[in-house]
């Protein structure tokens, strides 16, 4: 048979570009917000990765087919197995239900595709990516001179701050690499496995990477005291020292004052230790005045991540990194590319390619300004603060609970507790917990997570939705408390 024509393809562009067109997708979002705010359905499938291949083999397309066709297919091939993170009951991961304009935003950006490098191919968003940066240095308590750069996350935010820091430490880092013997970092052994995967990106290697045991899962101030004695003693130089607010596993926030404090005391010719301060999850606070406290000293800090895609409820990805003094980002990185950055071309400093990791970056800065004009800071602070009270009433429910324990006070929206059943030796409680975690997340009643904490797995929970309630931390209980029956019931 003769090979079919291929349709024009400016027909079908064409064909996209209106409301009507994109009624389909859009009906999608719409059902999916209405489904997950009244909780119905499952939180997830749990399906096996290859169940749902299975469902997707088909050769390439070579025809085209409706936009209507291809939203059908995606909603009954992909959409029943996606994790519902806007369900109320899925209180896993540190990824939120986002912010509703913030969703349609997302479209609006995606539409426009203006890119962040340089401010010719971004006229409007890269100066009101500046203003945003403004204000949320402004909230950290830094004069004009600070700045910053939008990220894809934490873990870029981290790794361009402690490029910058390294080339302090390392001023012809660029031309002659690191030496035989760099540097050191120093974090606490609950920090995000960003500092130790930014140390070997580095070329500084894991054993620069020295961790401080920590106290009540915060980095202890007196152990780091004891290094950076030892350190000094022995000569070794200091590149930075990342302190973490808002932890991965309990959400716990170090004691940045006092950290400030070490780096100062231990200053060597260039001025203070640079203090690096990983905030991803717990920068939300600054718009709480229920919570600041915790950020208390976060203004000594050199540097600063912050994800507002967690805990201020943007889509991914919306991260920040933040500097006291933003001339410390012209030395992170070191290219030229005349084809985009010119000398005499950007005097006010406007680009932001030459102070960013990535070079395509989407213009993800007008979520935020979408958020802060249609939500306000006000607003913001206040959802914050409902997703630790959360976390507290969970912390109350299991106060007296006789199989379940609370292992530490939440600090913002995370809690981690253990299940302790009766008549059970510890040494069998992990395999325990982790059979009961899975029976929980497969009964699609809801969705937790685990992790390790002193040898020893636990249950965690970490509340990114603003519809959770104490109702649902009350089911929360009660499915966990059912299916734990089972699991003793059915030993493996």
């Amino acid at each position: 048979m003769p090979e079919e024509t291929a349709p024009d393809p400016l027909a079908l562009l064409e064909a996209d570009t209106t409301l009507a067109a994109a009624e389909p997708i859009l009906a999608l979002v719409a059902q999916y917000f209405a489904d997950t705010r009244a909780g119905d359905g499952p939180v997830s499938t749990w399906h096996s990765a290859e169940v749902i291949a299975d469902r997707l083999v088909e050769p390439l397309p070579r025809r085209s087919r409706p936009l209507a066709d291809v939203a059908r297919r995606l909603s009954s091939q992909l959409l029943q197995d996606v994790n519902r993170l806007a369900h109320p009951m899925y209180i896993g991961h540190q990824v939120s239900a986002p912010l509703p304009a913030a969703v349609w935003t997302d479209a609006l950006i995606s539409a426009l595709n203006q890119s962040q490098a340089v401010r010719e191919m971004s006229p409007s968003f890269t100066p009101l990516e500046h203003q945003v940066i403004e204000w949320m240095t402004d909230l950290v308590g830094w004069d004009d001179r600070a700045g910053g750069t939008m990220t894809s996350g934490g873990t870029e935010a981290t790794l361009t701050a402690l490029l910058a820091a390294r080339s302090r430490a390392i001023p012809d880092v660029w031309t002659n690499g690191v030496g035989a013997s760099p540097p050191v970092l120093l974090c606490g052994e609950h920090a995000h496995y960003a500092v130790s995967r930014a140390a070997g990106e580095m070329g500084l290697g894991l054993s620069r990477v020295l961790a401080i045991p920590s106290d009540g899962f915060r980095m202890s101030v007196p152990a780091l005291r004891e290094q950076l004695q030892s350190l000094r003693e022995r000569g070794i130089s200091v590149m930075a020292v990342v302190a973490t607010a808002g932890c991965t596993a309990t959400g716990a926030f170090d004691d940045l004052n006092a950290v400030a404090d070490l780096c100062d005391e231990f200053a060597d010719e260039r001025g203070p230790l640079w203090l690096h301060v990983d905030a991803a999850h717990g920068g939300g606070a600054l718009l709480s005045p229920t919570h600041r406290h915790r950020l208390d000293g976060l203004a000594r800090a050199q540097s600063l991540a912050w994800d507002p895609h967690k805990t201020l409820l943007l889509p991914l990805a919306a991260g920040m990194l933040l500097v006291k003094d933003e001339r410390v980002l012209e030395t992170a990185f070191a290219q030229q590319a005349p084809y985009l950055f010119t000398p005499t071309g950007d005097a006010r400093g406007w680009d932001m390619g030459p102070r960013s990791f990535q070079c395509s970056r989407r213009s993800d800065v007008l979520k935020l300004w979408v958020v802060f004009q249609r939500y306000g800071a006000n607003a913001l602070g206040a959802l914050y603060d409902r997703l630790c009270r959360m976390a507290r009433a969970l912390y109350d429910q299991l106060d007296g609970h006789p199989s379940f324990r609370a292992l530490h006070e939440p600090e913002s929206n995370i809690l981690c507790f253990a299940w302790y059943p009766d008549g059970v030796a510890d040494a069998d409680r992990d395999d325990l917990t982790n059979r009961l975690r899975e029976r929980y997340n497969r009964s699609g009643r809801g969705w937790i997570t685990a992790t390790t904490l002193n040898g020893r797995r636990v249950l965690r929970i970490t509340v990114m939705n603003a519809r959770t309630d104490v109702m649902h931390i009350e089911a929360l209980v009660r499915g966990l408390e059912a299916e734990a029956q089972q699991v003793l019931k059915h030993p493996a």
